[in-house]
């Protein structure tokens, strides 16, 4: 057993923030990013599996080792947690995925398959299951290949009326990206409705949308079947740990669809016990924060980064909020070509190329977005400094 004493020994009494950005390291005995050659990056950019997501709380850390030293069943385990979930999120049912992509690819087994071991063993052969997935065609995104990973074929429809007439014995699922919802005609709480009225399941994928934590509770509220949310973004749990929550018969079919269960679509989905259990602490530890207080400390890093590139002549910086996914203070710089002569992937190269490293996102038209919740503290400064000085230049 790894007592918390050992544990903040472990730590080398590194100081301990919480969501506002402070990475925890443990005291070098050997410095591993220098040994492989890897650079550390200022994250400017967001919460992105590309730049390794967020970074996970000192209590999820502790989690993971004082849960590492003990064999347990991990069904128990799985059961016990999901159950602990359920009642904090107030759904049905739960459990720890292997991230959001895996949740989708669960989610979807559990509503072709149900609990019928000849569909699992069988599953993506959909001979003799339903086989469709209905989606508006605005919602479709890259992530929908893991639902198609079943071997389901998505049906796009536009208007409610194309939806009702594509409802048949063959539809397995409703599938709803949280974040299009502004983009199609089927708004949550119609959508919620016409599953209900025809008893097909309703999923909401809601991956990246907390901060704040109503994007996780309002569908959940509202009736979807099935809800996802990443484990490794806002909540600040493992970065390869998500929530699948929603009706408790279809959160015990996935479970069947997966680890440890071996002839399943899932079996590579594994989640290990640390990984739940942390995943578990994460969200408790969300669902105390003082959000005002994040928002604050946010807003504060865009102040700062704001003041300092606005001095170069020609540049602008405007700040804004994303309006579902990613919903924090965000940062757009962009300036005048004719007295700046870089474009976007010329400034963010040399960004990634100087020391230390900095990562940022094109805007979706012009110039360059900084997101202020992936930073540590000081690190704004940095981010400030680097950016006017390659502006000016």
């Amino acid at each position: 057993m790894i007592h918390r004493r050992r544990f903040f020994e472990w730590l080398g009494g590194a100081p301990l923030a919480g969501w506002l950005g402070c990475g925890v390291r443990r005291r070098a005995t050997r410095d591993f990013w220098k040994e492989l050659g890897v650079r550390p990056i200022i994250n400017a950019a967001g919460s992105y599996t590309m730049f390794t997501g967020s970074l996970m709380r000192p209590e999820v850390l502790e989690a993971i080792m004082a849960t590492a030293g003990d064999y347990v069943r991990l069904v128990d385990v799985q059961q016990a947690v999901g159950r602990r979930i359920a009642s904090m999120l107030g759904a049905e049912a739960a459990m720890v995925t292997s991230g959001a992509a895996a949740a989708l690819t669960l989610g979807t087994a559990a509503c072709i398959t149900g609990k019928n071991p000849d569909f699992i063993q069988r599953i993506p052969d959909l001979t003799g299951m339903k086989n469709e997935v209905i989606i508006q065609k605005s919602h479709r995104f890259p992530y929908d290949h893991m639902v198609r990973n079943c071997g389901v074929r998505l049906i796009e429809v536009e208007t409610r009326e194309e939806l009702e007439r594509a409802i048949r014995p063959s539809t397995a699922m409703m599938l709803f990206l949280n974040k299009a919802e502004p983009d199609g005609q089927v708004k949550m709480e119609e959508f919620v409705a016409i599953g209900k009225k025809y008893g097909i399941p309703t999923f909401n994928d809601a991956a990246a949308d907390v901060p704040p934590i109503e994007h996780l509770l309002k569908p959940i509220r509202l009736g979807f079947d099935l809800v996802t949310i990443s484990g490794g973004k806002g909540i600040r749990g493992p970065q390869s740990a998500g929530l699948l929550v929603g009706r408790k018969d279809l959160i015990e079919a996935a479970m069947l669809n997966t680890a440890p269960h071996s002839d399943t679509i899932g079996r590579s989905c594994k989640v290990n016990k640390e990984e739940i259990v942390a995943m578990m602490v994460a969200l408790e530890s969300f669902l105390k924060e003082d959000q005002e207080a994040n928002w604050r400390e946010w807003e504060q890093r865009i102040a700062t980064i704001e003041k300092i590139v606005s001095a170069v002549p020609g540049v602008k910086a405007e700040r804004f909020v994303p309006q579902i996914a990613n919903q924090v203070p965000h940062l757009r710089v962009d300036w005048d070509r004719e007295k700046i002569r870089l474009s976007p992937e010329e400034v963010m190269q040399r960004l990634r190329e100087g020391e230390p490293s900095i990562e940022l996102v094109p805007g979706p038209k012009v110039g360059v977005e900084i997101a202020s919740w992936t930073m540590k503290p000081g690190e704004a400064e940095i981010v400030g400094e680097r950016l006017r000085a390659i502006l000016a230049g």
